[in-house]
């Protein structure tokens, strides 16, 4: 019928990694003049619109947004729950909010006929979604953000469990390592989406969640991923109906984070500027990571040690949920630290020379796509395949390892590990080549562009 406008409803998961690339590719749709409705659980909503308010303050309005509502559907908690329990919050949700979902769309097919939700596009764990989409009417779509080698492990977990490699806690049963091709690298008990190490609880309702609805193939009919193909890698064969769109940072190129749950000091945006090219070391464990007070003092003193400049993102939570304490003797002289850094902005920064990074998948494609070498500091869950990626495979980086008690890292080998990654060029001209390739992917004509033009007009051939 003439007049009629696509209208399509993202459903991220609750964390910070997976809410801000899904509101990148949302931001992309919008800007084609399709309606877009991004919901967030309750508790979730509120933590982003603290953070933006006071944004708001500094920088200048995102227009971008102005054609994305946002909604919220309960989160299930009960006054006796921490609200920021991410694993109450996840098994919440299979509960609540199917049910939800299915109000909401019918009151926003109600409200406006001619803006029907045509179109729901859900975190590819969210699996469950999709019957609510198929059910409303509405086209089901994943969206994935890790890396692919990891979706397509993601994928494989039911036959890897049924023969019996992984137990059903999603641990390694028989062996040492499990592949799926000899061109990706393996994966090591620990290496796996799921897992986490300091609390096995955790990581059974991690595992249960990112795998439950894997049994059969998902439901959705596209499955969208934010990044580009490197060199053709072996992982896209494994999944060869994925669609990439990305690397969704360098298409998304608003000053407003929407979707952060912390405020972002953009001081250090300011401070960056006067320091040379290619001369910062940029430190930061995302949003999720903590650190004992050992481990804090080791890297302070590391990173005076390299006497080099750095800008260090210290959240309020980060030594543990302890306040943070400096060792004595620690200088900032050479360096700036703040609680939360708009980080895409940084990232493409002209000083920064490398990034102490988690390896979380956003911070790496983040830093891929600029150019930027890394250290890698990984400690849980996807972050250490993404490191051997990064060491192994692109040849882009460098990795702390532990020491004999296998948790504290040496300040000397901080030291050592910078001072290598300055010193050889090989590391600077590796990532400047992948930054080439996701330059290219993203320009007119690029595989990633054509990607996403052709989503954009499937939503309007609807």
């Amino acid at each position: 019928m003439a007049g009629k406008r696509p209208h399509v409803l993202a459903v991220p998961i609750p964390l910070q990694g997976h809410v801000k690339p899904l509101m990148s590719l949302c931001r992309q749709i919008a800007k084609h003049g399709v309606k877009v409705t991004f919901v967030n659980a309750h508790s979730i909503h509120h933590k982003i619109l603290s953070a933006s308010q006071k944004q708001q303050d500094e920088d200048e309005e995102d227009d971008s947004c102005h054609s994305i509502v946002m909604e919220t559907v309960p989160d299930g908690f009960t006054p006796e729950d921490d609200p920021n329990n991410h694993s109450t919050l996840l098994e919440n949700l299979p509960r609540t909010m199917p049910q939800s979902l299915t109000d909401l769309i019918q009151r926003i097919n109600t409200s406006n006929p001619y803006e029907k939700v045509t179109c729901l596009i859900a975190d590819i764990a969210f699996s469950w979604i999709f019957e609510t989409a198929e059910k409303m009417g509405a086209e089901p779509v994943a969206f994935s953000t890790p890396s692919v080698a990891n979706l397509a492990f993601m994928l494989h977990t039911p036959k890897l469990l049924e023969q019996g490699i992984l137990n059903i806690n999603g641990s390694l049963q028989t062996g040492d390592v499990v592949s799926l091709s000899n061109d990706i690298p393996s994966w090591r008990n620990g290496e796996f989406l799921w897992s986490f190490s300091r609390d096995p609880e955790i990581e059974k309702v991690l595992f249960e969640f990112t795998t439950k609805g894997f049994k059969d193939e998902p439901a959705a009919t596209e499955l969208i991923c934010g990044v580009c193909f490197f060199r053709k890698p072996a992982a896209t064969e494994l999944v060869p109906n994925l669609l990439p769109v990305g690397p969704l940072n360098l298409l998304d190129s608003n000053n407003v984070e929407s979707t952060n749950f912390l405020y972002e000091d953009s001081s250090c945006l300011r401070w960056l500027n006067t320091q040379p090219d290619r001369s910062v070391v940029y430190v930061s464990f995302g949003s999720s990571g903590v650190f004992s007070q050992q481990q804090m003092d080791e890297l302070a003193f590391g990173l005076d040690l390299s006497g080099r400049a750095f800008l260090w993102v210290v959240r309020p939570d980060l030594a543990n949920g302890s306040p943070v304490v400096y060792p004595p003797g620690f200088g900032t002289g050479l360096g700036k630290i703040v609680e939360w850094a708009p980080q895409k902005r940084v990232l493409s920064h002209p000083s920064i020379g490398c990034f102490v990074s988690h390896c979380g998948w956003n911070s790496t494609i983040e830093g891929v796509s600029n150019g930027v070498p890394f250290l890698c500091w990984s400690y849980l869950g996807d972050q250490l395949h993404n490191e051997r990626y990064i060491c192994e495979k692109w040849g882009i980086g460098l990795k702390i390892d532990f020491d004999e008690e296998g948790i504290i890292r040496s300040r000397y080998e901080i030291k050592n590990k910078i001072d290598m990654l300055f010193s050889d060029n090989k590391f600077k001209e590796n990532a400047l080549k992948l930054k080439e390739m996701c330059g290219k992917s993203v320009a007119d004509g690029g595989t990633s562009y054509n990607n996403l033009k052709k989503f954009i007009d499937h939503l309007y051939r609807r």
